[in-house]
């Protein structure tokens, strides 16, 4: 085992928190207010830990199975760490958990007076993802995304104090959006967990085999239907752009990164003439910033 191994086991906490770095978006950016950045991080370690135990891109070492209580027999097993991390998830609001990553979120928890649904949607998306491999219709999709992407934007706006009925509207479409353009991108990482994240009506209607997914660059059929279905990701973008204008001072910016992060891979997706095969597109910080400067304007 190499040293940056050994560091990666020894401190699970700080390798969940590190792959903040990597996401589309900005998680915690440093012009917001400490309190938010503190709690938008620990909301994130949650969010990060669910999906990497879902994953199965847990550190090596099974340091996290140890800390919830999984033995070594069953460490590899998704469901039993999933079943251990949500009967850590409910100690964070009645009792001590046993994660450092849970601990990390219990203050955060008691001071905005958030609920378990929107941690229990993300742990029971990455349940799904264990038992569903594939979704017939787009609307079976929207269902997976309800509970994979639009609790953490309802997270975020708990954390702010900003929660109204109208701005849930629209952060649910924004965090649907981004997690369409988070599939389009991950297209063949996904193949390759046996999951497939296209519509299964939309790959007959652009004559796309599952064999056409496995091929090192995309045909045409494989480009139509990508860019069908980042068309789809870029409109509910823009139905929820609206909640950018909706707020004001810090929260207003990081919440134009958001949808300026999904506008910008959206971007790269079609700079990459819709051909995902060979590897995630992934925009510049100079297109990123072109975007936050539109979200502002309230144009795209």
């Amino acid at each position: 085992m190499t040293a940056t191994a050994s560091a990666r086991t020894a401190d699970p906490e700080r390798d969940t928190l590190d792959k903040a770095a990597d996401e589309n978006f900005p998680v915690a950016p440093f012009f917001l207010p400490k309190a938010w950045r503190d709690d938008l991080m620990a909301v994130y370690g949650f969010a990060r830990l669910v999906d990497d135990i879902g994953d199965g891109d847990l550190a090596p070492g099974g340091a996290d199975a140890r800390l919830l209580g999984v033995s070594p027999a069953q460490a590899e097993d998704r469901l039993v760490l999933l079943d251990a991390f949500e009967a850590d998830l409910r100690r964070v609001f009645d009792a001590t958990p046993r994660h450092p990553l849970l601990r990390r979120l219990q203050p955060t928890v008691r001071r905005r007076s958030l609920t378990p649904e929107p941690f229990l949607g993300l742990i029971a998306a990455n349940r799904q993802d264990q038992l569903v491999k594939r979704y017939e219709t787009y609307d079976d999709l929207l269902a997976y995304c309800e509970l994979s992407a639009n609790p953490v934007g309802r997270l975020v706006l708990a954390v702010t104090g900003t929660s109204t009925a109208e701005r849930i509207r629209l952060s649910d479409s924004i965090c649907t959006a981004l997690q369409i353009v988070e599939h389009l991108q991950d297209v063949a990482e996904d193949l390759g967990r046996d999951r497939i994240y296209l519509p299964a009506e939309d790959m007959k209607r652009f004559h796309v085999q599952e064999a056409d997914l496995a091929r090192k660059t995309a045909g045409a059929s494989v480009r139509a239907l990508v860019a069908y279905e980042a068309q789809r990701a870029r409109d509910l973008l823009n139905e929820g752009a609206p909640l950018v204008g909706s707020v004001n001072g810090r929260l207003k910016l990081l919440l134009a990164g958001f949808v300026a992060g999904g506008r910008a891979a959206v971007h790269a997706i079609a700079a990459a003439e819709y051909d995902v095969l060979p590897g995630p597109p992934k925009p510049g910080k100079g297109r990123l910033l072109r975007e936050v400067g539109v979200t502002l304007r309230g144009e795209g």
